[in-house]
């Protein structure tokens, strides 16, 4: 497998950094591919335990600055975890709690809601396309790992996600609707609905389930949406 720039299109993506490379190799070590460590590497503990696993693993290492060249813009990687796309494995689970992103949009944003609601217990995330490609390495890594732990499905439509979940409790985060959220209180398995960064969610999701609002001040026209989720998921969560 050559060395080159990610793109959507491959079966395979990167994880940059030995912290991300010890979760891939934690979470997901079946599809490890090979680990490209630079020769300017502080050979700690971490990293020490990064070989373990991949000894273990039977994991291939290889000691090379050329592919931090190529595949990362960081000065401070010096480890990169090659893996296999695992689309496969990781349908969402149909009776749990869900949050559903439509048309999100930004790699960035996409890696922290994906951090985000692995810390408040959200495992299942819906992607309603066109969408953000999770395995672009800047969502990889923004997510610190916890890609890895998530099951992430995409779906072509709203509807085939209705579809497919049936009836539930629905809650579409929107600044037309009329309900604050400390009056969204679940009571069975719901799906907290968002939209795009820009644009926010389509006006037709004002029929849906109960709409919501997450009130702020009049100094700022909106919350950006890793924020906006991050608040409705504590809110709603059960820790």
């Amino acid at each position: 497998m050559p060395f080159k720039k990610y793109k959507k299109s491959d079966d395979y993506s990167y994880c940059l950094g030995l912290t991300l490379t010890f979760e891939l190799m934690l979470r997901k070590k079946e599809k490890a591919v090979r680990i490209y460590v630079h020769s300017s590497i502080n050979k700690n503990d971490a990293f020490n335990k990064l070989l373990a696993l991949c000894e273990e693993n039977g994991t291939e290492v290889i000691y090379s600055d050329k592919p931090f060249r190529i595949l990362s813009d960081k000065e401070n990687v010096f480890v990169i975890g090659v893996f296999q796309k695992f689309d496969e494995a990781i349908k969402i689970e149909k009776d749990a709690n869900h949050l559903v992103l439509v048309n999100p949009s930004n790699a960035g944003n996409i890696g922290t809601i994906l951090r985000t609601a692995l810390g408040f217990g959200y495992k299942n995330i819906a992607i309603i396309r066109p969408g953000v490609d999770i395995y672009d390495p800047k969502a990889v890594r923004a997510s610190m790992g916890a890609i890895f732990s998530l099951n992430i499905e995409y779906f072509d439509s709203f509807s085939d996600y209705q579809a497919f979940v049936g009836e539930r409790e629905m809650y579409p985060f929107m600044l037309q609707a009329k309900i604050q959220m400390k009056e969204c209180k679940p009571e069975g398995r719901f799906s907290l609905i968002f939209g795009n960064e820009a644009t926010g969610l389509p006006e037709e999701f004002i029929n849906i389930g109960v709409p919501v609002i997450i009130p702020i001040t009049g100094d700022i026209d909106s919350l950006n949406l890793p924020i906006a989720a991050g608040i409705a998921m504590y809110h709603c969560c059960d820790l």
